[in-house]
Protein backbone atom coordinates (compact mmCIF):
# COMPACT_ATOMS: atom_id res chain seq x y z
CA UNK A 1 0.00 0.00 0.00
CA UNK A 2 1.49 3.38 -1.14
CA UNK A 3 1.05 6.58 0.93
CA UNK A 4 -0.39 8.26 -1.96
CA UNK A 5 -2.61 11.00 -0.13
CA UNK A 6 -6.20 10.55 -0.51
CA UNK A 7 -8.76 12.30 -1.69
CA UNK A 8 -12.26 11.43 -0.14
CA UNK A 9 -14.11 14.87 0.69
CA UNK A 10 -15.32 15.93 -2.73
CA UNK A 11 -18.18 17.50 -0.94
CA UNK A 12 -16.19 19.92 0.41
CA UNK A 13 -14.56 20.67 -3.13
CA UNK A 14 -13.71 19.17 -5.89
CA UNK A 15 -10.84 19.32 -8.45
CA UNK A 16 -10.98 21.54 -11.87
CA UNK A 17 -11.72 19.00 -14.63
CA UNK A 18 -9.05 18.87 -17.02
CA UNK A 19 -11.75 20.02 -19.82
CA UNK A 20 -13.22 22.82 -17.68
CA UNK A 21 -9.35 23.83 -17.06
CA UNK A 22 -8.76 24.22 -20.92
CA UNK A 23 -12.29 26.00 -22.08
CA UNK A 24 -11.07 28.72 -19.39
CA UNK A 25 -7.97 29.27 -20.20
CA UNK A 26 -8.56 31.61 -23.39
CA UNK A 27 -10.37 33.83 -20.82
CA UNK A 28 -7.27 34.26 -19.02
CA UNK A 29 -5.15 34.82 -22.07
CA UNK A 30 -6.27 36.93 -25.57
CA UNK A 31 -9.89 36.73 -25.11
CA UNK A 32 -9.98 38.81 -21.66
CA UNK A 33 -12.58 41.20 -22.67
CA UNK A 34 -15.45 43.79 -20.72
CA UNK A 35 -18.91 41.46 -21.72
CA UNK A 36 -20.48 45.26 -21.87
CA UNK A 37 -17.94 46.15 -24.49
CA UNK A 38 -19.28 46.99 -27.68
CA UNK A 39 -16.69 46.20 -29.77
CA UNK A 40 -15.35 42.37 -30.91
CA UNK A 41 -13.19 41.51 -27.83
CA UNK A 42 -16.46 42.20 -25.69
CA UNK A 43 -18.73 40.92 -28.05
CA UNK A 44 -16.69 37.20 -27.72
CA UNK A 45 -16.92 37.64 -24.38
CA UNK A 46 -20.63 38.10 -24.39
CA UNK A 47 -21.18 34.76 -26.23
CA UNK A 48 -18.99 33.08 -23.98
CA UNK A 49 -21.39 34.01 -21.48
CA UNK A 50 -24.27 33.41 -23.19
CA UNK A 51 -23.32 30.49 -24.38
CA UNK A 52 -22.33 28.96 -20.71
CA UNK A 53 -25.49 30.62 -19.26
CA UNK A 54 -27.46 28.16 -21.35
CA UNK A 55 -25.32 24.66 -20.27
CA UNK A 56 -26.38 25.60 -16.90
CA UNK A 57 -29.82 25.75 -17.67
CA UNK A 58 -29.52 22.72 -19.63
CA UNK A 59 -28.16 21.00 -16.95
CA UNK A 60 -31.19 21.82 -14.21
CA UNK A 61 -33.94 22.03 -16.85
CA UNK A 62 -34.25 25.47 -17.34
CA UNK A 63 -34.35 28.42 -19.57
CA UNK A 64 -31.40 30.51 -20.53
CA UNK A 65 -32.84 33.39 -19.38
CA UNK A 66 -33.50 32.35 -15.80
CA UNK A 67 -30.13 31.73 -15.23
CA UNK A 68 -27.71 34.62 -12.66
CA UNK A 69 -24.37 34.09 -12.10
CA UNK A 70 -23.19 34.64 -8.88
CA UNK A 71 -20.09 34.45 -7.39
CA UNK A 72 -21.07 30.68 -5.52
CA UNK A 73 -23.26 28.99 -3.55
CA UNK A 74 -23.37 31.67 -0.50
CA UNK A 75 -24.02 34.65 -2.91
CA UNK A 76 -26.75 32.46 -4.71
CA UNK A 77 -28.78 31.80 -1.54
CA UNK A 78 -28.25 34.81 0.17
CA UNK A 79 -29.83 36.47 -3.29
CA UNK A 80 -32.78 34.35 -3.22
CA UNK A 81 -33.41 34.29 0.93
CA UNK A 82 -32.79 38.19 1.46
CA UNK A 83 -33.83 39.50 -2.00
CA UNK A 84 -37.43 37.38 -1.40
CA UNK A 85 -37.63 38.77 2.21
CA UNK A 86 -36.96 42.69 0.94
CA UNK A 87 -39.57 42.26 -1.92
CA UNK A 88 -42.19 41.20 0.45
CA UNK A 89 -41.53 42.77 4.31
CA UNK A 90 -45.39 42.21 5.00
CA UNK A 91 -44.68 38.04 4.09
CA UNK A 92 -42.50 37.57 7.43
CA UNK A 93 -42.36 34.26 8.33
CA UNK A 94 -39.65 31.86 6.65
CA UNK A 95 -40.17 28.23 6.61
CA UNK A 96 -36.71 25.88 6.63
CA UNK A 97 -34.95 23.28 8.28
CA UNK A 98 -32.66 22.51 10.85
CA UNK A 99 -30.00 20.74 8.81
CA UNK A 100 -29.20 23.58 6.25
CA UNK A 101 -26.48 24.94 5.02
CA UNK A 102 -24.36 27.78 6.65
CA UNK A 103 -25.03 29.79 3.69
CA UNK A 104 -28.71 29.51 4.38
CA UNK A 105 -29.01 29.02 8.19
CA UNK A 106 -27.01 32.61 8.76
CA UNK A 107 -29.47 34.69 6.13
CA UNK A 108 -32.34 33.07 7.91
CA UNK A 109 -30.79 34.14 11.41
CA UNK A 110 -30.22 37.27 9.96
CA UNK A 111 -33.39 37.55 9.29
CA UNK A 112 -34.84 36.19 12.57
CA UNK A 113 -32.79 38.78 14.29
CA UNK A 114 -34.64 42.21 12.18
CA UNK A 115 -38.11 40.44 13.26
CA UNK A 116 -39.08 37.88 11.13
CA UNK A 117 -40.37 34.72 11.91
CA UNK A 118 -38.19 31.69 10.72
CA UNK A 119 -39.40 28.05 11.58
CA UNK A 120 -37.15 25.45 11.69
CA UNK A 121 -38.37 21.67 10.99
CA UNK A 122 -36.40 19.07 12.56
CA UNK A 123 -35.28 15.60 10.88
CA UNK A 124 -36.15 12.51 11.44
CA UNK A 125 -33.67 10.41 12.94
CA UNK A 126 -32.84 9.29 8.99
CA UNK A 127 -31.92 12.60 8.60
CA UNK A 128 -35.19 13.81 6.56
CA UNK A 129 -37.19 16.27 7.47
CA UNK A 130 -40.66 15.53 7.10
CA UNK A 131 -42.48 16.67 3.86
CA UNK A 132 -46.02 17.15 6.00
CA UNK A 133 -44.09 18.97 8.83
CA UNK A 134 -42.64 21.42 6.16
CA UNK A 135 -46.11 22.23 4.84
CA UNK A 136 -47.50 22.27 7.98
CA UNK A 137 -45.23 25.52 8.73
CA UNK A 138 -46.72 27.14 6.15
CA UNK A 139 -49.61 30.01 6.65
CA UNK A 140 -50.71 33.09 5.20
CA UNK A 141 -47.90 35.15 6.49
CA UNK A 142 -45.03 33.07 5.34
CA UNK A 143 -43.06 34.59 2.28
CA UNK A 144 -40.47 32.16 1.48
CA UNK A 145 -39.73 28.09 2.27
CA UNK A 146 -36.13 27.58 1.81
CA UNK A 147 -34.28 24.06 2.25
CA UNK A 148 -31.33 21.82 1.57
CA UNK A 149 -31.96 19.25 -1.44
CA UNK A 150 -28.88 17.33 -0.03
CA UNK A 151 -27.50 17.61 3.14
CA UNK A 152 -23.77 18.56 3.05
CA UNK A 153 -22.67 16.44 5.81
CA UNK A 154 -24.98 13.10 5.66
CA UNK A 155 -25.63 13.36 1.72
CA UNK A 156 -29.67 13.15 2.79
CA UNK A 157 -32.28 13.58 0.02
CA UNK A 158 -34.75 16.01 1.14
CA UNK A 159 -38.43 16.26 0.16
CA UNK A 160 -38.07 19.48 -1.83
CA UNK A 161 -41.13 18.24 -4.59
CA UNK A 162 -43.34 17.35 -2.43
CA UNK A 163 -42.71 20.73 -0.27
CA UNK A 164 -42.56 22.51 -3.57
CA UNK A 165 -45.71 21.53 -4.90
CA UNK A 166 -47.54 22.50 -1.56
CA UNK A 167 -46.03 25.56 -1.48
CA UNK A 168 -46.93 26.61 -5.33
CA UNK A 169 -50.69 25.92 -3.92
CA UNK A 170 -50.95 28.17 -1.41
CA UNK A 171 -48.37 30.73 -3.43
CA UNK A 172 -45.34 30.78 -1.53
CA UNK A 173 -41.90 30.88 -3.23
CA UNK A 174 -39.28 28.48 -3.02
CA UNK A 175 -35.72 28.32 -2.78
CA UNK A 176 -33.56 24.95 -3.04
CA UNK A 177 -29.69 24.94 -2.15
CA UNK A 178 -28.48 22.31 -4.49
CA UNK A 179 -25.20 22.80 -4.64
CA UNK A 180 -24.42 19.67 -3.20
CA UNK A 181 -26.91 17.74 -5.24
CA UNK A 182 -26.40 19.89 -9.02
CA UNK A 183 -24.58 17.56 -11.34
CA UNK A 184 -24.32 14.28 -9.28
CA UNK A 185 -28.18 13.41 -9.55
CA UNK A 186 -30.88 14.37 -11.96
CA UNK A 187 -32.52 17.99 -10.91
CA UNK A 188 -35.52 19.45 -12.95
CA UNK A 189 -36.23 22.16 -11.69
CA UNK A 190 -39.99 22.54 -13.83
CA UNK A 191 -40.67 19.23 -12.13
CA UNK A 192 -39.90 19.82 -8.51
CA UNK A 193 -41.74 23.32 -9.11
CA UNK A 194 -39.40 25.37 -7.57
CA UNK A 195 -38.73 29.01 -7.72
CA UNK A 196 -35.09 29.49 -6.88
CA UNK A 197 -32.21 27.30 -7.22
CA UNK A 198 -28.53 27.31 -5.64
CA UNK A 199 -25.51 26.38 -7.56
CA UNK A 200 -22.04 26.37 -6.48
CA UNK A 201 -19.56 25.60 -8.96
CA UNK A 202 -16.61 24.09 -6.81
CA UNK A 203 -18.86 21.31 -6.33
CA UNK A 204 -19.16 19.84 -9.79
CA UNK A 205 -15.37 20.17 -10.79
CA UNK A 206 -15.36 24.09 -11.95
CA UNK A 207 -13.17 26.34 -9.86
CA UNK A 208 -14.05 28.14 -6.75
CA UNK A 209 -15.64 31.75 -7.13
CA UNK A 210 -18.17 31.20 -9.54
CA UNK A 211 -21.90 30.44 -9.10
CA UNK A 212 -25.52 30.65 -10.08
CA UNK A 213 -28.81 31.24 -9.41
CA UNK A 214 -31.97 29.76 -11.39
CA UNK A 215 -34.72 32.20 -10.60
CA UNK A 216 -37.70 30.52 -12.03
CA UNK A 217 -39.26 33.25 -15.33
CA UNK A 218 -41.58 36.02 -13.61
CA UNK A 219 -40.55 35.95 -9.93
CA UNK A 220 -39.39 38.92 -8.94
CA UNK A 221 -36.89 39.86 -5.75
CA UNK A 222 -34.68 43.06 -4.78
CA UNK A 223 -31.07 42.70 -5.65
CA UNK A 224 -28.90 42.50 -2.95
CA UNK A 225 -26.45 44.35 -4.93
CA UNK A 226 -26.81 47.43 -6.81
CA UNK A 227 -24.29 49.02 -9.64
CA UNK A 228 -24.14 49.02 -13.52
CA UNK A 229 -26.85 46.08 -14.37
CA UNK A 230 -24.95 43.49 -15.30
CA UNK A 231 -27.38 40.24 -14.90
CA UNK A 232 -30.49 42.20 -15.85
CA UNK A 233 -29.89 43.85 -12.38
CA UNK A 234 -30.60 41.06 -10.47
CA UNK A 235 -26.58 40.24 -10.18
CA UNK A 236 -24.28 43.72 -10.91
CA UNK A 237 -20.44 43.46 -11.38
CA UNK A 238 -18.45 42.67 -13.88
CA UNK A 239 -18.78 39.27 -15.07
CA UNK A 240 -16.18 36.43 -14.38
CA UNK A 241 -16.30 35.44 -17.82
CA UNK A 242 -13.91 32.57 -17.92
CA UNK A 243 -15.32 31.60 -14.51
CA UNK A 244 -18.77 31.93 -15.63
CA UNK A 245 -17.55 29.71 -19.23
CA UNK A 246 -16.11 26.61 -16.79
CA UNK A 247 -19.09 26.45 -14.86
CA UNK A 248 -20.84 26.42 -18.44
CA UNK A 249 -18.51 23.73 -19.37
CA UNK A 250 -18.56 21.95 -15.90
CA UNK A 251 -21.97 21.63 -16.25
CA UNK A 252 -22.28 20.21 -19.83
CA UNK A 253 -19.68 17.59 -18.70
CA UNK A 254 -22.04 16.97 -15.59
CA UNK A 255 -25.19 16.34 -17.61
CA UNK A 256 -22.96 13.87 -20.54
CA UNK A 257 -21.82 11.90 -17.81
CA UNK A 258 -24.67 11.81 -15.33
CA UNK A 259 -26.18 8.64 -15.47
CA UNK A 260 -22.73 6.77 -15.42
CA UNK A 261 -21.11 8.75 -12.58
CA UNK A 262 -23.98 8.18 -10.51
CA UNK A 263 -23.79 3.98 -10.83
CA UNK A 264 -19.86 4.51 -10.41
CA UNK A 265 -19.83 6.50 -7.72
CA UNK A 266 -22.61 4.73 -5.58
CA UNK A 267 -20.55 1.24 -6.27
CA UNK A 268 -17.15 3.19 -4.81
CA UNK A 269 -19.44 4.32 -1.89
CA UNK A 270 -21.01 1.36 -1.05
CA UNK A 271 -17.59 -0.81 -1.20
CA UNK A 272 -15.94 2.00 1.24
CA UNK A 273 -18.86 1.17 3.63
CA UNK A 274 -18.62 -2.22 3.14
CA UNK A 275 -15.16 -2.42 3.86
CA UNK A 276 -15.24 -0.22 7.25
CA UNK A 277 -18.20 -2.50 8.60
CA UNK A 278 -16.12 -5.72 7.67
CA UNK A 279 -13.12 -4.16 9.75
CA UNK A 280 -14.39 -2.03 12.64
CA UNK A 281 -16.97 -3.89 15.09
CA UNK A 282 -20.14 -1.23 15.38
CA UNK A 283 -19.34 1.21 13.05
CA UNK A 284 -22.90 2.91 12.42
CA UNK A 285 -23.96 4.51 8.72
CA UNK A 286 -25.72 8.02 9.30
CA UNK A 287 -28.38 9.02 7.52
CA UNK A 288 -31.36 7.16 5.14
CA UNK A 289 -30.10 4.09 3.48
CA UNK A 290 -31.49 4.95 0.12
CA UNK A 291 -32.72 8.49 -0.18
CA UNK A 292 -29.16 10.07 -0.30
CA UNK A 293 -26.49 11.44 -2.56
CA UNK A 294 -24.45 8.75 -4.68
CA UNK A 295 -20.64 9.83 -3.57
CA UNK A 296 -21.62 10.91 0.24
CA UNK A 297 -21.18 8.30 3.35
CA UNK A 298 -21.52 9.69 6.99
CA UNK A 299 -20.49 7.10 9.65
CA UNK A 300 -19.53 7.18 13.07
CA UNK A 301 -16.33 5.77 14.65
CA UNK A 302 -16.83 3.89 18.04
CA UNK A 303 -14.78 5.04 20.67
CA UNK A 304 -13.24 8.13 18.96
CA UNK A 305 -13.30 11.06 17.94
CA UNK A 306 -13.74 11.76 13.82
CA UNK A 307 -11.12 15.06 14.40
CA UNK A 308 -8.83 12.54 16.04
CA UNK A 309 -9.13 9.44 13.77
CA UNK A 310 -8.32 11.75 10.71
CA UNK A 311 -5.48 13.46 12.90
CA UNK A 312 -3.73 9.87 12.70
CA UNK A 313 -4.68 9.08 9.46
CA UNK A 314 -3.00 12.03 7.39
CA UNK A 315 -3.28 9.64 4.52
CA UNK A 316 -7.05 9.94 4.42
CA UNK A 317 -8.47 13.87 3.46
CA UNK A 318 -11.49 13.98 4.60
CA UNK A 319 -13.93 15.92 7.23
CA UNK A 320 -16.31 15.89 10.24
CA UNK A 321 -19.12 18.31 11.42
CA UNK A 322 -17.77 18.92 14.43
CA UNK A 323 -16.55 22.09 15.88
CA UNK A 324 -13.18 22.55 17.23
CA UNK A 325 -12.30 24.97 20.39
CA UNK A 326 -9.36 25.55 21.94
CA UNK A 327 -10.61 24.23 25.33
CA UNK A 328 -13.49 21.55 23.47
CA UNK A 329 -14.93 19.97 20.39
CA UNK A 330 -18.79 19.84 20.00
CA UNK A 331 -20.38 17.85 17.78
CA UNK A 332 -22.21 18.43 14.76
CA UNK A 333 -25.50 20.69 15.02
CA UNK A 334 -26.50 17.86 12.21
CA UNK A 335 -26.49 14.83 13.82
CA UNK A 336 -27.49 16.49 17.32
CA UNK A 337 -30.98 17.43 15.40
CA UNK A 338 -31.02 14.01 14.04
CA UNK A 339 -31.11 12.40 17.57
CA UNK A 340 -27.92 11.14 17.85
CA UNK A 341 -26.09 11.30 21.14
CA UNK A 342 -23.21 14.09 21.37
CA UNK A 343 -20.55 11.09 22.35
CA UNK A 344 -21.39 9.49 19.18
CA UNK A 345 -21.55 12.40 16.67
CA UNK A 346 -18.18 13.29 18.05
CA UNK A 347 -16.98 9.87 16.15
CA UNK A 348 -18.38 11.14 12.39
CA UNK A 349 -16.51 11.31 9.26
CA UNK A 350 -17.70 12.30 6.36
CA UNK A 351 -16.19 10.60 2.84
CA UNK A 352 -17.12 11.39 -0.05
CA UNK A 353 -15.84 9.94 -3.24
CA UNK A 354 -15.28 11.43 -6.70
CA UNK A 355 -15.32 11.34 -10.42
CA UNK A 356 -11.42 10.25 -10.27
CA UNK A 357 -11.89 7.85 -7.16
CA UNK A 358 -10.60 4.23 -8.06
CA UNK A 359 -11.72 1.26 -6.18
CA UNK A 360 -7.60 1.12 -5.04
CA UNK A 361 -8.12 3.83 -3.24
CA UNK A 362 -11.36 3.10 -1.69
CA UNK A 363 -9.74 0.44 -0.75
CA UNK A 364 -6.58 1.61 0.65
CA UNK A 365 -8.73 4.47 2.76
CA UNK A 366 -10.91 1.91 4.54
CA UNK A 367 -7.45 0.05 5.28
CA UNK A 368 -5.87 3.02 6.60
CA UNK A 369 -8.90 4.45 8.57
CA UNK A 370 -9.10 0.96 10.25
CA UNK A 371 -5.31 0.82 11.27
CA UNK A 372 -5.67 4.17 12.54
CA UNK A 373 -8.77 2.93 14.70
CA UNK A 374 -7.21 -0.01 15.86
CA UNK A 375 -4.32 2.10 16.91
CA UNK A 376 -6.41 4.49 18.98
CA UNK A 377 -8.54 1.76 20.43
CA UNK A 378 -6.26 -1.44 21.05
CA UNK A 379 -8.62 -3.33 18.98
CA UNK A 380 -7.35 -6.45 16.63
CA UNK A 381 -7.50 -6.72 13.37
CA UNK A 382 -11.17 -8.18 12.26
CA UNK A 383 -9.14 -11.02 10.59
CA UNK A 384 -7.45 -12.17 14.20
CA UNK A 385 -10.15 -11.32 16.35
CA UNK A 386 -10.93 -14.01 19.13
Amino acid sequence: MTMTPIYLDHNATTPVDPDVLQAMLPYLRGQFGNPSSAYALGRYARDAVESARADVASLIGAGADEIVFTSGGTESSNIAIAGTSRRAPEKRAVVTTAIEHPATESVCALLARRGHDVRRIAPDANGQVPAAAMIDAIDDATGLVTMIHAQNETGVLQPVEEVAHASRRKNVLVHIDAAQSAGKIALDVRRIGVDFVTIAGHKLYAPKGVGALYVRRGVRFDPVLVGAGQEQGRRPGTENVAGIVALGRACAIAAERLQRDLERLTMLRDRLLHALVREIPNLKHVGHSVERLPNTLNVLFPQVSGRKLLENCPRVFASTGSACHADREDPSTILLAMGISSDEALGAVRLSVGRYTSEQDVDDAAAALASAWRLMTGAKPATTAA
